[in-house]
């Protein structure tokens, strides 16, 4: 078995999906810092979440292990705040 979890991470800000080999036991606030500096998207990580399979992981001081995530698994980074369309 691999000591590392292959994500697939969607940051929507960027329109770029990250691959991302993480230790099951990295913090979900973690993989989202990460993404964000790969994408390289300024500004706070407070002021994005976190969605596997359409829901909200609210807790990111759990691990990607507690979360139920799994191999290959798609995660989205998206803004707390709808933004305006102009």
């Amino acid at each position: 078995m691999s000591s590392t979890l292959r994500l697939r991470v969607m940051v929507q800000d960027a329109w770029d999906e990250v691959p991302l080999d993480l230790p099951p036991g990295t913090s979900l606030a973690e993989l989202k810092r990460l993404a964000l500096e790969a994408t390289k998207v300024t500004g706070s990580a407070e002021t994005y979440l976190l969605k596997f399979r359409g829901a909200e992981l609210y807790d990111e001081s759990r691990s990607l292990e507690e979360a139920g995530l799994v191999p290959n698994a798609a995660v989205i980074v998206l803004p707390r705040r709808r933004r305006p369309v102009r």
